[in-house]
């Protein structure tokens, strides 16, 4: 046998799948010819199919080193050097091979996914299209372009190159995956999990679309769902760190933080290093009040990946939350040099500056909460009020945020209704607005009126209880009496971020109990009102909160108390808004607005501050609280 025969009869075993006979038979020709570059090259072939990349690489080598002008021999030697992860010898392979065959659509193809893998999209996008130039219906090249399209959120593009993907090969399951994620880039939840519903009926085991269908259904709320999704590709492949990343944020929002965190480390055994489980990790670890733990974290996220914004941003969180501000507006700023549109480290650098008493220029970074996906958006066609006189034109001031956010500022309407004719008519939620010229949420009102520590307005009280209602209350609760009566509320609204923080169960309070002449009022609601049924040993308890229908009802009540004692929750802002002592329990760090280190509030004149020292410490500012309480029972006059 020639060999020329033996070569040909080799190439007839390499495509029939018969590897091993055709490796004999190119390395027979190799005994005889050294220098075949077909030979050659098609052993770094074998080579690289069986997964011996390295291997691969030299006999690729060798064969170009014969023959350099054969652009198969290049392209074949990027896809080795791709597989081993040398992205810059794979492209410039791939360019090679293109000089040397500029209409080779699959080298096109493949140098746009190397450059993909490098974080190159747009480089990849041109690579793809020529690609396609060359071969209209070439679904590999259509699919890469989705992919490409979307990591630069070009979403209806994407969309488009997935569709026609599908259109020449309906049962392409990358195809339906690759449309899934661009329908989810566009929040297009319910198409997206309808795409990869497709995708795992054409390859049920693909762990690639049950990871990305568990995004999909934790993005729409289902969080079981989601976690089944996750827990079905690791049964499928154990070791699959992008899964148990996914799964360990479902598994935080479902309040299982150990898990949450075991999930998370198994991913960094798997993958150390891997700059997002770390950023996870860092945002669990903040969670559960591990704070020095939290900021390593994402410092280790930064060094792996130095642009990643998003862990800048969350380790100023962290920073912020053990009160070093100069650190965490530092990462911040990080943060805003590498992702300049984003308003989340905006306006934690509001939180910084606020926190500090840095009134002026924490306002102006305020504003970017407008900005953010979670601020309560009102598509107003109308401009934002800047402040300046009104001259006939008519604003329209809205709430945003929280109960006690409106409490709070709702004292700007006397100044800015200065600038208004004296009819001011009010609309509650849900009813048809008025037409209006310019307007204002409440929470930027102190901005426009330039407010600092030295001339915040609206000196308390500013709200008042219906006396009617209030006097209802005063027969109920039976007038004057030797007992001090003092409100309780020791709950927040749970659906708050920081609520597992700034909440308490009633229990914690049980030390109230041996101060003598005080009946305590239960004014909880929610889920935490059932606590009320069963008060600490000797806690006098009245429970009157189904009567407390609404924040009318409450004033009413309030009105007649001599004391309310609660969490940093919308009952502390009603209280201090109508100027009755109010003593606010408060989490280490709290939120801006209390200020550090104060013990009285700059908001509400007749509200004390009880502070916890550390993280979860509720025990000292409690012990703080009842020692206060016992000598104002004893005091002749009951200065709260």
């Amino acid at each position: 046998m020639t060999i020329s025969e033996a070569f040909h009869l080799a190439l007839q075993h390499h495509r029939a799948g018969r590897l091993a006979d055709a490796e004999a038979l190119y390395r027979q020709i190799l005994a005889v010819q050294p220098n075949h570059a077909g030979a050659l090259q098609f052993l770094g072939v074998i080579a690289h199919r069986v997964g011996r990349h390295d291997v691969a690489v030299g006999w690729i080598r060798q064969s170009i080193a014969t023959d350099p002008a054969n652009p198969v021999a290049h392209y074949n030697l990027g896809e080795a050097c791709c597989a081993l992860g040398r992205l810059d010898e794979a492209i410039a392979a791939y360019r090679r091979a293109l000089e040397l065959k500029p209409d080779f659509p699959e080298a096109h193809n493949e140098l746009g996914a190397a450059l993909g893998r490098q974080g190159r999209a747009a480089e990849g996008v041109s690579a793809f299209r020529h690609a396609l130039d060359l071969k209209p219906d070439y679904v590999e090249a259509l699919n890469n372009l989705g992919v490409a399209l979307a990591e630069l959120r070009q979403f209806d593009e994407s969309i488009r190159a997935c569709q026609r993907a599908l259109q020449i090969q309906p049962d392409q399951a990358e195809a339906w995956s690759n449309l899934g994620i661009a329908f989810q880039g566009q929040g297009r939840l319910d198409e997206c999990v309808s795409a990869y519903r497709h995708a795992l009926q054409i390859t049920p085991n693909c762990v690639k679309s049950l990871n990305n269908l568990g995004n999909a259904l934790k993005d729409q709320g289902r969080l079981d769902e989601a976690v089944a999704s996750y827990q079905q590709a690791l049964q499928i492949t154990p070791d699959f760190p992008d899964a148990l990343n996914n799964l360990g944020n479902a598994l935080r929002d479902r309040g299982q933080f150990d898990q949450a965190i075991a999930a998370l480390r198994r991913a960094l055994e798997i993958k150390p290093g891997y700059p997002d489980a770390l950023n996870n990790l860092g945002n669990f670890l903040r969670d559960i009040g591990q704070l020095d733990q939290a900021i390593a974290a994402y410092r280790q996220a930064i060094a792996v990946n130095p642009n990643f914004s998003e862990a800048h941003c969350n380790l100023g969180n962290a920073l912020d939350d053990k009160g070093q501000f100069n650190e965490s507006v530092a990462a911040y700023r990080q943060a805003i040099v590498l992702t300049p549109d984003d308003p989340r480290p905006h306006f934690g650098i509001s939180f910084a500056l606020l926190a500090q008493g840095d009134f002026l220029r924490g306002w102006e970074e305020y504003d970017w909460r407008m900005k953010g996906a979670d601020f309560p958006h009102r598509d107003f066609t109308q401009p934002l009020w800047d402040g300046r006189p009104l001259e006939g034109r008519t604003l329209l001031l809205h709430d945003e945020q929280g109960f006690g956010d409106a409490i709070q500022f709702i004292r700007y309407l006397p100044l800015a209704a200065q600038t208004m004719a004296p009819d001011l008519p009010i609309v509650a939620r849900g009813q048809a607005l008025p037409d209006f010229d310019v307007y204002c949420p409440l929470m930027s009102l102190p901005r426009v009126f330039s407010t600092d520590l030295s001339n915040i307005p609206g000196t308390a009280p500013y709200l008042r209880a219906d006396a009617a209602e209030a006097a209802i209350w005063r027969q109920r609760l039976g007038g004057p009496c030797s007992s001090l009566k003092v409100g309780l509320v020791w709950a927040g609204n749970p659906g708050q971020k920081n609520d597992r923080h700034r909440s308490m169960r009633l229990a914690s309070l049980a030390p109230l109990a041996d101060v003598p002449a005080v009946r305590f009022y239960s004014l909880q609601k929610g889920a935490a009102a059932a606590e009320a049924s069963a008060p600490p040993a000797g806690l006098e308890l009245i429970d009157v909160a189904e009567d407390l229908q609404d924040f009318a009802d409450s004033a009413a009540l309030i009105a007649n108390l001599d004391l309310v004692i609660t969490v940093d929750t919308s009952v502390a802002h009603l209280a201090g808004a109508m100027g009755k002592p109010v003593w606010t329990l408060l989490r280490f760090l709290p939120d801006w607005r209390w200020l550090p280190d104060r013990s009285h509030s700059l908001w509400y004149p007749t509200m004390r501050l009880f502070r916890q020292p550390r993280l979860t410490d509720w025990a000292s500012p409690i012990a703080d609280l009842r020692a206060q309480l016992h000598l104002l029972v004893q005091s002749p006059v009951r200065e709260v």
